[in-house]
């Protein structure tokens, strides 16, 4: 017997089966497949994604940081997820956005890493040209990732010079001296401005930790999709150097005296 109710005979409209659930075009046929274009698919709605990265030049390189969350939705799912990269020696990443993204980012940049290496000519990718290849690869896929979702932050130090820039699928690309991604956008960003604007040269290493700190402490307390764990990316002439884990220390005291809301209002 023929279970299926479109072969009983013509439905009540050509677009739907005839309880009306299921459009005929999307429906779903064991017919074969082919595989490698279902393999090559990127993420169009993104599931697992992480909020901000934050970055700023200092006396002697860049700092960059990120959150160890993975959201699921609205879910607070994975919280030891590293979003900071490195690509060879002089060079660091951040990724804001899909997390499935950010891995086929990863496996793209370790690829050409590895052809610079073995083609043995005395030279190497630095942070402008990372950058360059990553707004062209960005952009090119922008039909293939989710635009609002993804943008990356490049920085490194190469031959004396500092670099620092912003890159996403919509083409936007832009350098200065404070970036972030994400909520950092409108949250940390005055801070950061206020701190390091005009102090590039001059800012030691242990006072761009204290304002990355204070800017993850904020995001912290007014993002939801943020983690009181970061970790801290510097990238000096020395090379690249991503820290463990670090925990903001944090103080929720002051909500016990907010009246106004709910059945507080005395």
């Amino acid at each position: 017997m023929d279970h299926f109710p479109t072969n009983w005979g013509r439905p009540r409209h050509e677009g739907f089966d005839a309880y009306g659930t299921f459009p005929i075009h999307q429906r779903p046929t064991n017919g074969p497949k082919d595989a490698f274009k279902e393999g090559i698919e990127r993420t169009q709605q993104p599931i697992v994604t992480g909020t901000s990265v934050l970055a700023i030049k200092y006396k002697d390189g860049i700092m960059m940081a990120a959150d160890n969350l993975a959201s699921y939705g609205s879910l607070a799912r994975f919280k030891d997820i590293s979003r900071l990269h490195a690509v060879g020696n002089n060079t660091i990443i951040g990724a804001g956005g899909d997390m499935s993204d950010f891995q086929y980012i990863q496996t793209i940049l370790d690829d050409i890493t590895t052809e610079e290496f073995t083609a043995q000519d005395g030279h190497s990718l630095g942070p402008a040209e990372i950058h360059e290849y990553l707004s062209q690869v960005m952009y090119a896929r922008r039909t293939k990732m989710n635009p609002l979702w993804n943008a990356l932050l490049v920085g490194g130090v190469k031959d004396g010079k500092k670099f620092l820039a912003y890159v996403d699928l919509l083409g936007t690309t832009y350098s200065a001296s404070t970036l972030a991604t994400g909520f950092g956008g409108h949250l940390a960003i005055p801070l950061l401005r206020e701190a390091v604007e005009g102090r590039e040269d001059t800012l030691t290493e242990e006072e761009a930790l204290r304002i990355i700190e204070n800017s993850m402490r904020v995001l912290f307390y007014r993002d939801a999709r943020s983690l009181n764990k970061y970790q801290v990316a510097i990238v000096t002439e020395a090379g690249v150097k991503i820290s463990e884990s670090l925990k903001v220390e944090t103080s929720w005291s002051f909500a016990e005296g907010i009246r106004g809301y709910g059945a507080q209002t005395q």
